[in-house]
C-alpha cells in the first residue's frame, strides 16, 4: 500500500528502509527516522566501500547480520541486498524527488565534498571534479542515468509484498510533514 505524507501509519515501525535516487537524501531521511523511532541508522554506504571505493567483502554479511535485529533503519541500495532488505522490513520510505531537485542536491554535495576534501567511509573522498567528465559511474552522472529506477524497484516490490507499507514523498515540504506528522504521531 502506498501512502503519502499525510497517511497515518497503522503500526509502529521497526524496520524501515529509505529509498531514493543517489544524492536525494536517503541517509539524512534515514538518520532522522532513527532518531524519532529512538533506533539505530546503520549508514549502508560506510558497510559497503572499503579503501580505494573498493566494495568490502564482509558487506552482505554485515547486512544478513544487521537486518536480523528487531529494529534498524537503513538505506536501500545495493542489489545484492536489495530484495533482502525488502524483506526485512517493515516500512519503506520513498524519496520520489524531481530529477532537477536530485541533480542539484547531488551536485552541491559531491563539489562541496571535494572542494573540503571531505572523508568518507574508510578514508575514501570524492575524486577530483574533471572525473565527472570522465568516469560514466561517477555518482552524479550515475543519479541523472538512474533516476526512475528507484521507480520501477519500489513498484515492483508493492507487487511482491503487498502488506509491505510505503510511504511516497515528492517534494521537501512533503518530507518534513511526514517526519513532523505521520512519523512522530506513531510513538
Amino acid at each position: 500500500m502506498i501512502l503519502g505524507p499525510a497517511d497515518t501509519l497503522t503500526d509502529r515501525p521497526s524496520r524501515v528502509i529509505v529509498a531514493g535516487t543517489s544524492g536525494s537524501g536517503k541517509t539524512t531521511l534515514a538518520s532522522r527516522i532513527a532518531r524519532v523511532l529512538g533506533t539505530e541508522h546503520i549508514e549502508i554506504d560506510g558497510l559497503f566501500h572499503g579503501p580505494g571505493w573498493t566494495p568490502r567483502p564482509s558487506f552482505e554479511a554485515e547486512v544478513d547480520e544487521f537486518s536480523s535485529r528487531p529494529s534498524w533503519v537503513t538505506e536501500w541500495q545495493y542489489g545484492s541486498v536489495r530484495d533482502k532488505l525488502a524483506d526485512r522490513a517493515d516500512l519503506l520510505v520513498w524519496l520520489d524527488l524531481p530529477r532537477t531537485t536530485v541533480m542539484r542536491q547531488v551536485s552541491q554535495r559531491t563539489i562541496g565534498r571535494r572542494l573540503r576534501r571531505e572523508v568518507l567511509w574508510n578514508g575514501n573522498i570524492e575524486p577530483p571534479l574533471r572525473s565527472i567528465f570522465r568516469e560514466e559511474d561517477h555518482i552524479i552522472r550515475w543519479a541523472w542515468r538512474t533516476h526512475s529506477l528507484t521507480g520501477e524497484r519500489v513498484l515492483a516490490v508493492a507487487e511482491r509484498r503487498p502488506e509491505l507499507s510505503i510511504v511516497q514523498l515528492q517534494s521537501r515540504a512533503a518530507v518534513e510533514q511526514w517526519v513532523g506528522g505521520a512519523l512522530t504521531e506513531v510513538n
